[in-house]
């Protein structure tokens, strides 16, 4: 059977960098001009595509500006659901900070510098790094022996989101050790209490 294998990969190829061109020159605009100035005109020309490519690639210009950081609320959420066997949800969140900071590119440098500019579009991006970590509460909770809504769970999980924001927000001072031994320490105190004999 004759497959398009090496076509196909060669049009992934494309398409991929066509999808990264787009991000590229949109980051830059928002950076620039800031996310409500910008149109999916400027964006198609400064792509070198045209504004229906834009729109096959991201619908919305909203769903464009945040494409990076939801892309990493699935990775971070993929982290927690499928970690190790043997580690807990502390382990893999360390292990995804590690993994993200380690892996950043320009691209997410640029990203972070529209964020600056666009702080409504920073607030969006956080809270949905937020519902991820509260799935991560319910994990927590179970390996705690907790109610998913009882007060620890939701404190490890304020505290863990307020973490992944800054540090995936400001990742030339990220102190993972430090970070993660704070979130460990305060998640250790809210664990219930063992019965008394």
């Amino acid at each position: 059977m004759v497959t398009d294998g090496p076509r196909d990969g060669l049009r992934e190829r494309s398409k991929a960098r066509r999808r990264d061109a787009i991000l590229r020159s949109a980051y830059q605009l928002f950076a620039e001009r800031g996310f409500d100035a910008t149109t999916i005109a400027d964006i198609a020309e400064a792509a070198e595509v045209s504004p229906r490519t834009v729109t096959l690639y991201f619908p919305s210009k909203l769903e464009l500006a945040l494409a990076r950081s939801e892309a990493l609320a699935e990775r971070l959420g993929t982290a927690l659901r499928e970690r190790r066997e043997g580690w807990l949800t502390m382990d893999a969140l360390e292990h995804w900070l590690r993994e993200e900071i380690a892996n950043r590119s320009d691209l997410d440098d640029l990203s972070e510098r529209m964020f600056e500019l666009n702080p409504q579009l920073k607030a969006v991006s956080n809270g949905r790094l937020a519902e991820v970590v509260q799935e991560g509460a319910r994990l927590f909770a179970a390996e705690s022996g907790s109610a998913p809504d009882a007060f620890g769970p939701r404190m490890v999980a304020t505290t863990a989101a307020a973490i992944v924001s800054e540090l995936c927000h400001d990742p030339e001072n990220a102190d993972i050790d430090g970070a993660m031994a704070f979130l460990r320490a305060g998640a250790a105190t809210l664990l219930p209490a063992a019965p008394d004999a």
